[in-house]
């Protein structure tokens, strides 16, 4: 098989997006984007610097009152526009998302349904922000609550899932009534790019939706600017203590949105297929990159030995290769040094006691100037272990026996994490104790993946970031109530 290679001419090619003007290149350093399914340069991409960011911060700003002023209908419409545009050319996404970050064709037309929905619930939101009015005692008056927006949002968003998180927060910061700074990462800014295009097409008005692809130095620039009113960090923990630590400056309000080591429990009333085709996807879905990825299996111990034989069966049959293919299910990892640091916790895992059922060594033939690693499952962890307790990034599952419902629910528990939970019961009051006492801030069962609707709260617990996004809650991040108090007494004399 001969890898196919990211076509250079329909990528798009404006890295920066101020106010109304559209650039291939931003004022700071150069940097060589590398497709991981071949280790090869896409492009060089000259990043922002904090003088970009200070242009887009402007034009944010200018852009502000009329945006805020602009009527709810009109507002409402624009999105409604704009979600049937992202929805007719989703396919337009693929060469963007395949080439940024290696992930797979038969999944990447999703992420532009995906950002359509999310445009289309909360453009439904922008003619009913509403307050509410409050009654008063001690004195003749009428109080009211109103809700304003901040200002501009600055939204800073990783490579694993750019477009996915990017439009997680325009949409309702947008809706909301506020401009918005978007830094698209420097290791994968295709997707990002694209939706610019796409936004461009359908009339938004300048300078409401800027765009700047860039680095640690524009992050920075970012979160210390006075014009910029909030931000919206989605990444690492590490990040996250640098951009906080840097915000509190200003005193600058900051959403997180951060990792997770999040727990797939299954009880021996399981459906051990169905359980295991959900165990499957926390080591498959953006080839094991993702935040939320159920990758720590709990099972029952009357079960434990039958589920890792179906999900080892089941690993064993996921194809592996080409990004590019219709029919390729796992694509690489993002970077030759994240494929090092994967396997080293591997081999630690092994180390410590871990069994490999499955996987476990890079690729090599076809696929060895990439990044590949094949699902790799490791049986017998113990939960106080590295690769327990740690984020993988990578396709790598860590599987793990319980003998009762309290230890599962301490197994579970038992991470500085707490972003999602998996459960596989039949029993429904076992279903209600156990999502009852996890320490998650989504949690399925019998499932996986289909509370991230956009009219659904998402965000942790713990080490996994604080505030939400989606549904009215994430509405609500972008709003600040505002307390009027109006005296009904009659005037003196």
């Amino acid at each position: 098989m001969t890898f196919q290679k990211p076509d250079n001419d329909i990528l798009p090619r404006s890295t920066l997006v101020i106010g109304d003007s559209a650039e291939e290149n931003g004022s700071g350093e150069s940097y060589a984007h590398v497709y991981p399914a071949t280790g090869t340069v896409t492009r060089e991409i000259r990043l922002a610097n904090a003088d970009d960011v200070d242009r887009a911060a402007a034009a944010a700003r200018a852009a502000f009152p009329a945006w805020r002023a602009m009527p709810g209908d009109k507002r409402r419409d624009l999105f409604m526009k704009l979600a049937g545009v992202l929805e007719a050319r989703s396919a337009e996404f693929i060469p963007s998302l395949v080439s940024e970050n290696g992930s797979v064709a038969m999944t990447a037309p999703y992420m532009g349904y995906d950002a359509a929905q999310k445009f289309r619930y909360f453009g439904g939101w922008c003619d009913k922000i509403h307050g509410r009015t409050i009654p008063m005692w001690g004195a003749p008056a009428h109080d009211y609550v109103a809700y304003d927006p901040f200002g501009t949002i600055g939204i800073i968003i990783p490579w694993n899932g750019p477009l996915f998180a990017a439009t997680m927060v325009m949409a309702p910061a947008l809706a909301a009534g506020n401009c918005i700074v978007l830094k698209a990462p420097d290791i994968a800014p295709y997707s990002t790019m694209k939706l610019m295009e796409i936004i461009g097409d359908v009339g938004f008005p300048p300078g409401v939706v800027n765009l700047v692809t860039g680095g640690a130095e524009a992050g920075d620039a970012m979160v210390a600017h006075p014009a910029i009113d909030k931000i919206e960090f989605i990444g690492s923990g590490r990040t996250a203590q640098k951009v906080l630590t840097r915000a509190a400056e200003r005193l600058k309000p900051v959403g997180l949105e951060l990792g997770g080591k999040s727990a797939v429990i299954v009880f021996d009333d399981a459906d051990l297929m169905a359980a295991a085709k959900k165990g499957l996807g926390g080591a498959v879905s953006s080839n094991g990159q993702g935040c939320v990825n159920g990758t720590r299996l709990l099972v029952q111990r009357g079960v434990y030995d039958k589920y890792l034989g179906i999900l080892s069966q089941m690993a064993a049959h996921v194809a592996t290769g080409d990004p590019f293919d219709p029919k390729t299910v796992l694509g690489p990892v993002i970077s030759e040094s994240a494929l090092k640091r994967i396997s080293g916790m591997v081999e630690r895992g092994v180390g410590g006691g871990g069994r490999i059922v499955a996987g476990g060594d890079r690729l090599g033939g076809e696929c060895s100037d990439g990044f590949f690693l094949p699902v790799t499952i490791l049986a017998d962890v113990e939960n106080e272990s590295e690769i327990a307790q740690n984020e993988v990034f990578g396709p790598v599952l860590a599987v793990t026996p319980f003998d009762t419902e309290e230890e599962a629910i301490a197994l579970a528990n038992g991470t500085e994490y707490g972003l999602g939970a998996y459960v596989h019961t039949q029993n429904l009051r076992r279903a209600h104790h156990v999502t009852g006492q996890l320490q998650a801030g989504m949690i399925h069962v019998n499932g996986g993946g289909e509370a991230m609707q956009p009219n659904c709260p998402f965000g942790g617990f713990k080490k996994s970031g604080h505030g939400r996004l989606g549904g009215v809650e994430g509405l609500h991040e972008f709003l600040q109530p505002k307390n009027i108090w109006m005296s009904l007494a009659a005037p003196e004399g």
